[in-house]
């Protein structure tokens, strides 16, 4: 991979994914604290005690719930522009473009359902909350499906032969062992 050709923006995607679940365990460790739900580490709580450790349970009273919404809405604005942005990078390499409207829609419905799965807390409006809930882990899978299925697609199309992480790393490894 050639360093004048990367773009600051292809970290974007891990940007997401480690603040998100940074920001998710913030919220867990804020219940903890508050009492609000039992640590992983109990097996059993007695009848009646403190809740399960739901990440919809953690969010659901403040200040767990205030961090819940703002990790909640920075996730789904950094998931649309990460949507936003794979889909003007592939524009010019689809052949059928409704593919790549279909990435970018699932993706904004579930960036859409994670606004609403953080700004409805689970007691105050289980419906909304619920309805948001199915709309982030219903169409980031179907996303992801279709992110995995262009990735094919585009790989078939321009012949070429992407190696896997572990494949590089793999290769990587036997090359410095011949070097020694």
């Amino acid at each position: 991979m050639d360093g004048k050709k990367c773009s600051v923006w292809m970290f974007l995607p891990l940007v997401l994914t480690l603040f998100t679940s940074a920001g998710l365990w913030i919220v867990y460790f804020i219940a903890v604290e508050d009492n609000k739900i039992l640590p992983l580490n109990v097996k059993e709580g007695k009848p009646g005690s403190l809740k399960p450790p739901y990440i919809s349970i953690a969010g659901d009273a403040p200040p767990a719930s205030c961090v819940f919404s703002q990790v909640m809405n920075m996730a789904a604005f950094l998931a649309l522009v990460v949507a936003v942005l794979r889909f003007i990078q592939l524009k010019p390499k689809v052949l059928n473009p409704w593919l790549n409207v279909s990435g970018l829609v699932a993706l904004c419905l579930a960036s859409f359902g994670m606004t609403l799965l953080g700004n409805f807390q689970l007691s105050n409006d289980e419906e909304i909350h619920n309805v948001g809930t199915s709309l982030t882990f219903g169409f980031g899978t179907l996303a992801c499906w279709i992110q995995h299925y262009r990735f094919e697609i585009i790989c078939s199309e321009y012949q070429e032969n992407f190696l896997s992480f572990s494949e590089s790393l793999s290769e990587a490894s036997e090359y410095q062992t011949d070097q020694v």
